[in-house]
């Protein structure tokens, strides 16, 4: 039997997400005997510098697009940017045969946003500061 010891640690190095990550990944993969996971980055680049200044990262896995992060600069919000980069990360989705797409965000971030672009709510959690929660959301794609 191997032996082994427990430790905690608020940092995540590239070993611990690795053998995490690619040990679930295998086991899915087994079980499943299937295997259609792939990373999905869209983002906004400033023309002048080439530097990325916003964007949507998730993935595809098992038929399903996750949205994970999504941020765009203020001067940038409320021009459809966000429409549009939902748009591209909603279309690939679908090029990948992705069934559904889900996502959770946070009730002052913008559950309007993705509402008014068919997204719906199917879950919310209480969570700090009083009287926020996360709001966990989906659409058929």
């Amino acid at each position: 039997m191997t032996e082994y010891a427990i430790e905690m640690t608020d940092e995540i190095t590239d070993e611990m997400d690795e053998v995490i990550r690619d040990g679930l990944n295998a086991y899915n993969d087994e079980i499943t005997e299937y295997s259609d996971r792939r990373s999905l980055a869209i983002v906004v680049k400033d023309t002048r510098t080439g530097h990325v200044i916003g964007g949507m990262l998730g993935r595809s896995s098992l038929g399903l697009l996750f949205i994970e992060l999504v941020f765009l600069p203020k001067t940038l919000r409320n021009s459809g940017l966000g429409s549009a980069l939902l748009k591209k990360f909603e279309d690939e989705g679908r090029a990948r045969g992705c069934l559904s797409a889900v996502l959770y965000t946070i009730s002052f971030q913008a559950p309007e946003f993705y509402e008014k672009h068919g997204w719906h709510k199917f879950g919310e959690v209480s969570c700090n500061p009083p009287g926020t929660s996360r709001i966990f959301m989906s659409k058929p794609l």
